[in-house]
C-alpha cells in the first residue's frame, strides 16, 4: 500500500460522484469515509484539510449532497464525502434512498480503512448520529469523531460541550475524538496524523 500523503498534498480531484458500488473507483489505495448530519460541516473540513477553497462543494442549504463524491489524493488516498442525513426537510423516500447508499458502503468497500463521524460541537450528538456510529463501530471497531465549528463556541464553554459528545455517543479509550475548527484551521494537524497512522499501519508501529 502506498503511504497516504502529509501536508504537502500535490494533486487532487474530484473522480467520481457515485450513487452505487458499480461507480465507486477501482483503485487499490485506502478510502477514509466522512460521516454526518447535513450541514455538520463534511465539505469545508474536507477542504481545509486538503488546503483547497472550494474542492468539496459547501453548501448552506442542507440535503444538498445526495452523492458519495470521492476525491483522489496523490494518487495515495480517497477521501469519501458520504451524503448527510437528518435533514427533515428530504422526503422519507429520499432519507430511505440515502441511508441505503451509505450503508451499501460501508458494508461493501473493501478499501475502507476507516469512516469519521463529524458532529457539530454545539449540539448534543442526534439518534441519527447514534445510529451512524454504530455502523461504523460495527465496521471499524473503534470511532474517530471530528468535532466542529468549535470556533463558534466560548473556549469555557468548549470543553462542556465536548464532555457531552463523549459520554452521549459513549466514547471510549479505544477512541479518538478531535476538536476541529475550519476557520482557524483547530484539530487539521491532529487528524492528519490519525489518517496517516491508519492509512500506514505498518509504518507506525
Amino acid at each position: 500500500m502506498k503511504g497516504a500523503p502529509h501536508m504537502n498534498i500535490h494533486n487532487v480531484s474530484l473522480t467520481v460522484s457515485a450513487v452505487d458500488p458499480k461507480q465507486y473507483p477501482e483503485t487499490d489505495f485506502p478510502d477514509i469515509a466522512f460521516a454526518g448530519r447535513s450541514n455538520v460541516g463534511k465539505s469545508s473540513f474536507i477542504n481545509k484539510l486538503l488546503n483547497r477553497k472550494s474542492l468539496a462543494r459547501t453548501s448552506s442549504k442542507p440535503g444538498k449532497t445526495a452523492t458519495i463524491n470521492f476525491y483522489n489524493i496523490d494518487d495515495s488516498i480517497n477521501f469519501v464525502d458520504l451524503p448527510g442525513y437528518g435533514y427533515a426537510q428530504v422526503s422519507k423516500a429520499e432519507k430511505k434512498k440515502w441511508g441505503a447508499m451509505i450503508e451499501t458502503y460501508l458494508n461493501t468497500r473493501e478499501t475502507l480503512v476507516c469512516t469519521a463521524l463529524l458532529v457539530d460541537a454545539r449540539h448534543k450528538p442526534t439518534a441519527d448520529d447514534l445510529t451512524m456510529l454504530g455502523y461504523i463501530r460495527r465496521r471499524h471497531g473503534f470511532a474517530l469523531v471530528i468535532a466542529t465549528k468549535c470556533d463558534k463556541l466560548a473556549k469555557t464553554k468548549l470543553n462542556d460541550h465536548l464532555d457531552e459528545i463523549y459520554y452521549t455517543l459513549n466514547l471510549t479509550d479505544e477512541d479518538i475524538m478531535i476538536p476541529f475548527s475550519a476557520q482557524t484551521g483547530m484539530g487539521r494537524d491532529d487528524a492528519w496524523e490519525v489518517i496517516n497512522e491508519i492509512c500506514n499501519p505498518e509504518i507506525n508501529k
